[in-house]
């Protein structure tokens, strides 16, 4: 199968047109005393003053990419967002950045690494926009993963800490790291500094080299101290489900494809990618009602059967990546199903944005998510498939939209 006919001039518009329309849909995400509104189904702020650190970077990163792809008043965004993180976020009194506010105060003070780790995407993707507070954002959050995350022993991030950096825990995770790998990626691709990308590949080997082929190809997600799997562990539904998240096998894929084409060594990536992303399809997609479940037991059988959007997206990213460097016929096939499944499901064609939720007839809810909690999973899955390459957003993106509004959608696959 040749290399990118299955990038359509039609499904190259369909992606642009959904794109615009997650924007014009989350521009009402500012908050003008300070941070960012979590939005309604119907795009209205919703009434919680709660602004947790993932949310702001979030719309920092993806604001940032919106700007370099030329879309229109994406800096005001980001602006607002950098802002906020060094004005609100930041610790002065500890450093480090905490987790969540409201208002003036904080209503949640611990330092995490997945937290941290998304300061680094966003000061990462601000950077490559130009934004002149950038370079300082990143200086400030690299040295405070060195100084209380970063584990050269192991290669690997610990979790979390008290707001003055005493102990809480001797949790570590699977899920701070995979961010943390993209983080470093994003730092490497900003900044050129080997660093990010030595430290990128070292998290990479211990979880997609060693965990994953000793695990039948799937990614436990929870570790005691000393990095040993914790099969018992079971907390936060959502940010720390038991088990094994299909969803998180993807996203690592796609990040082990991208390092690899980073450092001019696919071959073995490739392998253990294709490994890992149809196992995860062979556990996790409903073959009865189409659709990824949220997590899996160690053997591969569904534990939390609901069906959240980021999965599909997550999935669909992968996808595109696999297609860019070694398309076969069921990549493709998989590739359509994932978007005719988004389109019919997840995508609102009415308002813009994705539905984070759907029940057991594949109609919207609002069950885990209030509203529609934010724009990155999805527009990293319009925007990823419009790259002639994995890595290389910061270039290739520029002048990829249009200053237009999208119509209804259909996927031109």
């Amino acid at each position: 199968m040749p290399r990118n006919t299955w990038a359509s001039e039609a499904h190259r518009s369909f992606l642009v047109k959904d794109a615009l329309r997650q924007f014009a849909f989350f521009d009402n995400s500012i908050c003008p005393s300070g941070g960012f509104h979590t939005l309604d189904m119907q795009g209205r702020p919703l009434g919680s003053a709660v602004q947790e650190l993932h949310t702001t970077t979030r719309l920092v990163h993806s604001y940032s990419l919106g700007y370099l792809a030329g879309r229109t008043a994406c800096d005001t965004f980001i602006d607002h967002g950098i802002r906020y993180l060094r004005e609100h976020h930041h610790d002065a009194d500890f450093g480090g950045y905490v987790w969540a506010l409201k208002g003036d105060d904080m209503s949640d003070s611990r330092k995490l690494a997945y937290g941290h780790v998304f300061v680094l995407l966003a000061a990462a993707s601000a950077m490559a926009a130009g934004h002149p507070d950038a370079t300082a954002l990143l200086s400030d959050v690299e040295h405070v993963l060195d100084r209380h995350f970063w584990e050269e022993e192991q290669g690997l991030f610990c979790d979390e800490w008290n707001r003055d950096w005493t102990p809480f825990s001797t949790y570590r995770g699977m899920n701070a790291n995979m961010h943390g790998v993209e983080a470093l990626l994003a730092a490497f691709e900003a900044t050129g500094r080997e660093k990010f990308l030595l430290r990128a590949g070292r998290i990479l080997e211990f979880f997609m080299e060693k965990m994953a082929p000793n695990e039948n190809w799937r990614i436990p997600e929870h570790y005691s101290q000393d990095w040993k799997v914790d099969r018992d562990y079971s907390e936060n539904p959502m940010f720390r489900p038991a088990g094994t998240t299909p969803g998180h096998s993807f996203e690592l894929a796609r990040l082990l494809l991208h390092y690899g084409e980073l450092t001019g060594d696919l071959e073995g990536p490739l392998k253990i990618a294709r490994a890992v992303v149809y196992r995860a399809l062979k556990d996790a997609w409903d073959a009865e009602q189409g659709g990824i479940v949220y997590t899996l037991d160690f053997s591969g059988k569904p534990l939390i059967r609901d069906r959240y959007w980021w999965p599909v997206t997550e999935a669909i990213g992968v996808m595109a990546a696999i297609l860019k460097i070694d398309p076969h016929s069921e990549d493709l096939v998989w590739y359509r199903v994932l978007w005719e499944f988004a389109r019919h499901h997840f995508i609102d064609s009415d308002r813009g944005g994705w539905f984070p939720e759907i029940d057991r007839y594949g109609n919207p809810i609002s069950g885990q998510f209030i509203g529609k909690p934010d724009i990155y999973h999805a527009l990293q899955a319009t925007l990823f498939p419009l790259m002639p390459k994995i890595s290389g957003a910061y270039t290739d993106l520029r002048g990829i939209l249009p200053n237009a509004r999208g119509d209804r959608l259909k996927t031109g696959l």
